[in-house]
């Protein structure tokens, strides 16, 4: 019997213990995760009016009920408090790291320690209840916000912060954050990127439902648009990007109703400084940008101030070192051969990567599969060699005797009916425990 842990019950690790135990009928997974939920940023960074997308959870759901899958939640690796790397290689024949990547990258200019600017991460935590998040009021005293970025994540932000409460209230968002949004003086968001619509990351899809907003005009410059060579005749791009092109031309056409809130998408503007008043962010210093022939922009000295009580950065994420595992520092992942880790060139033995840790943070929830494909054949080419090494027979007792205890799926789906219970009592559908004491109390009403 092979003995593996995937770390990480998000997208790729459920598929990593998919592909191993579809695979190869001898092969037990226990899925750690450092929380006592599953699922990921499937449950901590899908926006919560994407019922669609969060329903994949559905389908997770079915890997970790498979009888060769334990899901044991609330085991932090590595880090202060956590079960050491090294240890972890001890108590199965092979460890797959599937941790994503868990920091954003920052603006670089001045001003951005301000109070007022957050990473979009810091911002979707909160509404999205994820327990280490923390209210850091973000929409006090705000009128006016910037979204810096043009990704799908961008898009999410932005869209959250025009939804009214007639269409929060039947998410799972929690009660705190609901209020919040709900109760938001925000009525002008610019969202921003230094170059021009068809380099733009967001998908279509996304992109449309900003133009269906009740409530809410969206406002686009023809002007911001026109210095993109592709905006003119679009046929030449890729499908994806010449549907964004085309919807971004439409949109440049309509006038404005008056609506209460508005969203202008602004292109070719980079951010150069943010400004301060009082203490807090007061506006955002762009320069004007153009296309520089090579598909980046050079600046062209002009400047224009937004002003903005939020900002919100989203311009990509970055993986971070996990104690005992290598890392490149350069790429923001784990060195590896077809997801084999690598210490100083060489394989190590029974250790694995999968997931953004792994190839870096490219690609939707879909680009995991093939991801996760290729480390489960490396692995269990490996097999014959790691199941010669002896390991516990049951890593649940030994993990106990370090101190940790895992929350079991029963646990899972104790929380998953304590938050059906708060969603009833607020005469709402489900709606999230958003901290760690709640999450662990309703846990432990678990049937054994």
């Amino acid at each position: 019997m092979l003995r593996v842990a995937v770390v990480g019950s998000g997208p790729s690790g459920c598929y990593t213990a998919q592909g191993l135990v579809q695979q190869d009928a001898s092969v037990c997974v226990d899925v750690l995760d450092r929380l006592p939920c599953p699922y990921g940023l499937v449950r901590y960074g899908v926006a919560p009016d994407h019922e669609k997308i969060k329903s994949l959870q559905n389908s997770l759901r079915a890997v970790l009920e498979h009888e060769r899958v334990r899901f044991l939640g609330g085991v932090r690796i590595g880090g202060p408090g956590g079960l050491p790397a090294e240890r972890l290689r001890e108590l199965y024949h092979a460890v797959v790291y599937c941790v994503g990547a868990a920091t954003d990258r920052h603006l670089g200019v001045p001003g951005e320690e301000l109070p007022g600017c957050w990473s979009a991460t810091e911002f979707v935590s909160w509404y999205s209840a994820h327990p280490d998040a923390v209210d850091g009021g973000f929409l006090r005293d705000a009128r006016s916000a910037v979204v810096v970025g043009v990704g799908n994540v961008a898009v999410d932000v932005t869209r959250m912060l025009a939804r009214g409460a007639a269409e929060l209230s039947p998410t799972d968002m929690p009660e705190a954050a609901l209020a919040a949004l709900a109760g938001s003086g925000v009525r002008e968001i610019h969202m921003v990127g230094r170059r021009g619509p068809s380099q733009a990351r967001f998908t279509t899809k996304e992109l449309r439902e900003l133009g269906s907003l009740p409530g809410t005009d969206l406002v686009v410059d023809p002007a911001e648009l026109a210095p993109d060579p592709a905006y003119a005749d679009p046929s030449a791009l890729p499908a994806a990007q010449r549907r964004n092109v085309e919807v971004l031309r439409g949109w440049a056409d309509r006038p404005p109703t008056g609506a209460a809130r508005r969203i202008r998408l602004r292109f070719f503007l980079r951010p150069v400084a943010l400004l301060g008043r009082g203490g807090r962010v007061a506006a955002v210093r762009f320069e004007r940008t153009v296309p520089d022939g090579h598909g980046g922009v050079a600046g062209t000295g002009r400047h224009e101030d937004v002003p903005a009580q939020l900002v919100l950065r989203s311009v990509g994420y970055r993986g971070v070192p996990l104690d005992g595992l290598p890392f490149d520092a350069v790429l923001g992942t784990v060195p590896h051969r077809q997801g084999r880790v690598l210490r100083g060139g060489a394989v190590a033995p029974g250790e694995y990567v999968a997931g953004w840790i792994k190839r870096g943070p490219t690609g939707v929830i879909g680009t995991n599969r093939p991801c996760a494909k290729e480390t489960v054949a490396s692995l269990l080419a490996d097999a014959p060699a790691l199941v010669r090494v002896p390991v516990p027979g049951d890593a649940v007792a030994a993990l106990r005797a370090e101190g940790f205890d895992p929350v079991p799926w029963a646990g899972w789906q104790a929380i998953e009916r304590a938050e059906a219970d708060l969603g009833a009592s607020l005469g709402r559908g489900v709606v999230k425990l958003p901290d760690w004491a709640s999450l662990r109390a309703a846990a432990r009403t678990a049937v054994p």
